[in-house]
C-alpha cells in the first residue's frame, strides 16, 4: 500500500515545485511530489522533437477546428503549435470564467515538469528599486524582503540551472553567477551601436536565459535550434525534467505521484497547523488524504490560490490562511506595449531553421531617477532581427519551381522592438471560486477579474510612443508600429493572489513565504509575489522557494512547526 505521511509535500512539479523538492530532499526530507497531470520522462516523452515541419499535417499550424472545442484558450498562445498542444491543457476539461468585459488569457500546462517544459527561459533579477517601489509609491504592500536578502538565493539558483548572459552594470538590470551571453547576430550589433549612440540610458544585450551555453553536469549546451517547447534531450534549459527533478531522485528521498489532483489543504484548527491534503486521484475520481509535517504550495499562481480557497473551514470560511481577506486579490500579469517592425540590411543566407531561442533585452530606463512621468514604475523592451523564411512563399506571387528555387535563400531581414510593462496590484484584480462552474472532477473552478488599469494605459501610450520615437532615430526602412490590444494574461506571467506582506493584516504570507496564519504551510510560487516588476518573473520563483524551503527545514529542526 502507498505511503501516506511524508516530512514534506509539494504540491505541483513546475519550476517552484521542483525546486522546493530540490532543496527539501536535499536538506533531508522525504518529500512527496504532486503532479495533478501525466507523467513525463525526460527525452523519451518529447515525442516532437526534431521532426520536421514538412511532417505535420498542418505544417505546425494545428488543425484549427479541433483546437476551437478542445483549447479555444491554449491556442491563443503562440507557443501552442502542432508540435507542442500535448503539453497544454484541454480547456474543456479545465474552464474558468471571467466577466464578459474583462477576458483574461489563462495558458496552462498539466504535466510533470508543468510549465517548466515551455516557459520562456528569460531569467532576471528583480532590482533593489523593484522591492522598494510599492512602500515608495504606496501602490501595495511593502516587500517583507529586500535584494540584499534575495541576492544569495539568486545566486544559488544561477549556478545550478545555468543562465547565458552579459555582466552590465546596470542597477536596473542586477548582474549574476552567468555563462557567456549567446552571441547577436550582425544587424543585431548594428541596432545595439545605433541606441547607443541615439539613447545614452539604454542599453541593448541579448537576453539573460536559462539556456546554457556551457556544460552544466549531464546537460549539454543549447544547440540553438529555438524549438524549446518541444522539450530538450540535451537538457540545453532549465526544466524540472533536465534539472531539479533528477537532483531530488539522487538523494533517495523523493516519491513522485501524477494524476493526482489536490483539492484542499486539510487544517487541524486545535493545533493551528496543516496536517497534508485531499486529493482526487485524475484517473479513478477517488477521494484520499497525504499527510505530512509541512505543505508547499507551487501548483502556479492561480492554482495554488484555488486550492487554499477551496480549503475552507470554520476557523477559515473564506479560505485557509485568508485572516487578512487579501486571498485572490492583487492579481498581476505583464502587459505588452504595440509593436513595431522595420526593415534592416541583414547578410544573404541560405534558408535555415533553428535560430538563438531569445531575444534581446534593454532594461528598464523609465523612472529611475527623480525625473516623474505621467504614471509609475516602468517597462523593459525587447528586440530581434532575423531574415524572412520559407513561409513567406504563402504570401508571395508565383508557382512551381521558379518559387521553390526563390525560397531556398532566406529573404529581407526586419527588426522588432516591443515593451514589456509593469502592472501595478490592486485589490479589485481577483480571483474567486466560481459558483456554479466546475472541472472534470467536480472541483469549483476559478472566476477570473482582471483588467489593465490606468496606470498600465498611460504606461503603454507612452511606451508605445518610444517604439517610433526609437526606430525614428537609429533611422531604419519602412518601420512601423502595430497596434495590439492586450489582453492580461497573455504574458504567461499570472502573479499574486496570496501575495507577501510584512503585515499579517493585510498579506497572506510572511517574509519565507510561510502563511501568516499557518505556519507549515508555504506558498513558493507566482501567487506570492507582492508587486511585478517588468521583469520576467520566473528567476524570482526559483529563489524564494530555495530560501523559503531552507528555512521551513531549519523551523523543523528546531521543532518550531
Amino acid at each position: 500500500m502507498p505511503k501516506s505521511e511524508y516530512d514534506a509535500i509539494v504540491v505541483g512539479s513546475g519550476i517552484s515545485g521542483g525546486w522546493a523538492a530540490k532543496e527539501l530532499t536535499g536538506r533531508g526530507l522525504a518529500t512527496l511530489l504532486l503532479e495533478r497531470g501525466r507523467p513525463v520522462r525526460h527525452g523519451v516523452d518529447y515525442v516532437t522533437e526534431g521532426k520536421p515541419v514538412y511532417d505535420f499535417p498542418f505544417r505546425l499550424q494545428g488543425d484549427r477546428r479541433r483546437y476551437a472545442t478542445e483549447r479555444p484558450v491554449q491556442s491563443r498562445s503562440p507557443f501552442v503549435t502542432e508540435a507542442t498542444e500535448h503539453f497544454f491543457v484541454d480547456d474543456r476539461r479545465n474552464p474558468y470564467g471571467t466577466p464578459g468585459d474583462r477576458p483574461f488569457t489563462w495558458i496552462r500546462g498539466h504535466q510533470l515538469g508543468g510549465r517548466s517544459l515551455t516557459w520562456g527561459r528569460q531569467s532576471y533579477r528583480m532590482s533593489a528599486r523593484n522591492f522598494e517601489d510599492n512602500a515608495r509609491d504606496g501602490h501595495g504592500a511593502d516587500w517583507p524582503i529586500r535584494y540584499a536578502d534575495l541576492a544569495p538565493w539568486y545566486d544559488h539558483v544561477e549556478r545550478f540551472i545555468g543562465v547565458s548572459g552579459e555582466t552590465l552594470g546596470n542597477p536596473m538590470a542586477p548582474d549574476g553567477v552567468f555563462q557567456k551571453p549567446m552571441p547577436m547576430n550582425p544587424p543585431e550589433r548594428d541596432f545595439a551601436a545605433r541606441v547607443a549612440g541615439a539613447f545614452p540610458d539604454r542599453v541593448v544585450t541579448v537576453a539573460r536565459a536559462a539556456n546554457i551555453t556551457e556544460p552544466v553536469g549531464d546537460r549539454a549546451p543549447c544547440q540553438m535550434r529555438n524549438a524549446c517547447a518541444r522539450g530538450c534531450s540535451w537538457g540545453g534549459y532549465f526544466s524540472t525534467l533536465s534539472s531539479t527533478l533528477p537532483a531530488a531522485q539522487a538523494t533517495g528521498r523523493l516519491t513522485v505521484r501524477t494524476h493526482t489532483i489536490v483539492h484542499s489543504v486539510i487544517y487541524e484548527g486545535k493545533r493551528r497547523r496543516a496536517s497534508g491534503v485531499r486529493i482526487i486521484d485524475a484517473m479513478t475520481g477517488k477521494a484520499s488524504e497525504l499527510h505530512a509535517r509541512v505543505v508547499f504550495l507551487c501548483a502556479s499562481a492561480f492554482e495554488s490560490v484555488r486550492i487554499l480557497l477551496n480549503s475552507s473551514s470554520p476557523e477559515f470560511p473564506d479560505g485557509l490562511a485568508n485572516s487578512s481577506g487579501t486571498l485572490g486579490r492583487y492579481v498581476m500579469d505583464h502587459c505588452a506595449s504595440d509593436l513595431g517592425f522595420a526593415e534592416i540590411d541583414g547578410p544573404p543566407l541560405p534558408n535555415y531553421s533553428g535560430a538563438r531561442p531569445v531575444p534581446l533585452l534593454i532594461p528598464r530606463f523609465r523612472n529611475v531617477d527623480d525625473a516623474q512621468r505621467t504614471y509609475v514604475r516602468g517597462y523593459q523592451m525587447h528586440a530581434g532581427a532575423s531574415p524572412a523564411g520559407w513561409e513567406r512563399g504563402v504570401y508571395a506571387h508565383g508557382v512551381g519551381a521558379a518559387l521553390k528555387t526563390a525560397l531556398r535563400d532566406s529573404g529581407p531581414w526586419s527588426l522588432f522592438l516591443i515593451a514589456q510593462l509593469e502592472m501595478l496590484p490592486r485589490a479589485d484584480n481577483r480571483v474567486t471560486l466560481d459558483p456554479v462552474l466546475r472541472d472534470a472532477w467536480g472541483m469549483p473552478a476559478l472566476r477570473i477579474d482582471v483588467a489593465y488599469g490606468d496606470n498600465e494605459a498611460a504606461m503603454r501610450r507612452e511606451a508605445s510612443a518610444t517604439v517610433g520615437e526609437m526606430f525614428d532615430a537609429v533611422g531604419y526602412r519602412n518601420a512601423r508600429v502595430i497596434p495590439l490590444q492586450p489582453v492580461p494574461g497573455e504574458a504567461v506571467h499570472e502573479m499574486g493572489g496570496a501575495r507577501m506582506g510584512r503585515d499579517r493584516r493585510t498579506s497572506v504570507l510572511n517574509a519565507w513565504n510561510q502563511a501568516h496564519d499557518v505556519p507549515n504551510l508555504f506558498v513558493t510560487d507566482g501567487a506570492a509575489m507582492a508587486s511585478s516588476s517588468s521583469a520576467n518573473p520566473s528567476l524570482t520563483y526559483m529563489a524564494l522557494s530555495a530560501r523559503a524551503a531552507s528555512h521551513a527545514v531549519e523551523l523543523l529542526k528546531r521543532r518550531e512547526i
